[in-house]
């Protein structure tokens, strides 16, 4: 998720590898260990749905605005997700103003991929009219401070919001005009979906790697679950995982998706 090398150097990777033979990390966590998570939400007032989340020094933020719309023509009784992100230069040295960044399309691709493959949200209780009007759900995601495993935590952020939004009760009267009410109702959940994302160094595995640990590795693949599925995976870096490498992390990571999904559920009391 940064430009290689910006914060970590030859002699920091060397002394990270050489934890790593010891079983160690630089925070002292096990290999597979996530750091603390703390989930927070309704952060913004004027946001249908926010949340807030911290892993470790990690932070992000991502917020839920409905809008009534158009149905996409293959699905026409299904609300419309739109998943944006920006990584400002306020939460790392490492992100630049402009123009979206790949890292940038990257992650907000991933965050989209895992909400949207999962089914988590029940599309079709938000259609208002079948083939005309239908919620649309835009997701905004912003990291406030990145110190490592944007994915996991933005998959948890946008999971977290989507839980808290509210949508409008609507009424629609005898000419087809449609009124929102002052009620509201939550969106209807059928999955906490669930990211893992694992680093190689060296001959090495980590989960929830920090920023130096990012910027020491070789390779990453970001893995999403449900709690019986595969549904996305998204593989990064320079280096190469062998196909043994991979079929062990996936075992490894469907049992750390579990523990992180327990952790999501009390969180948010689900």
């Amino acid at each position: 998720m940064t430009e290689k090398g910006i914060v970590t150097s030859t002699v920091e990777r060397n002394y990270i590898l050489t934890l790593l033979e010891r079983g160690k990390r630089l925070d002292g966590r096990g290999l597979s260990d996530y750091r603390p998570i703390k989930i927070k939400t309704g952060i913004v007032e004027k946001a249908e749905g926010s949340a807030l989340v911290e892993l470790g020094n990690t932070k992000v933020v991502a917020g839920v605005k409905l809008s009534i719309g158009k149905p996409y023509d293959d699905y026409p009784n299904k609300a419309t997700l739109i998943v944006t992100g920006e990584l400002n230069p306020t939460a790392s040295p490492a992100f630049r103003n402009g123009p979206p960044s790949p890292e940038s399309i990257e992650l907000t691709r991933v965050t989209d991929r895992i909400i949207r493959e999962s089914e988590c949200v029940d599309l079709e209780d938000l259609c208002i009219i079948e083939g005309e009007k239908v919620w649309t759900i835009f997701l905004d995601i912003y990291p406030l401070d990145h110190d490592g495993n944007l994915f996991d935590a933005c998959a948890i952020a946008a999971f977290a919001a989507l839980s808290s939004t509210k949508v409008p009760e609507i009424k629609i009267d005898e000419m087809g005009e449609i009124e929102k009410l002052d009620t509201s109702r939550s969106i209807k959940l059928k999955e906490i979906p669930v990211s893992i994302t694992t680093y190689k160094l060296g001959d090495f595995k980590i989960t929830d790697p920090s920023y130096k640990e990012e910027d020491a590795g070789d390779a990453r693949i970001t893995i999403g679950f449900t709690e019986d599925h595969i549904v996305s995976a998204q593989k990064g870096g320079f280096g190469a995982f062998k196909s043994q490498e991979l079929m062990d992390i996936f075992e490894s990571s469907f049992k750390r998706s579990k523990e992180l999904r327990s952790v999501i559920k009390s969180a948010l009391n689900l």
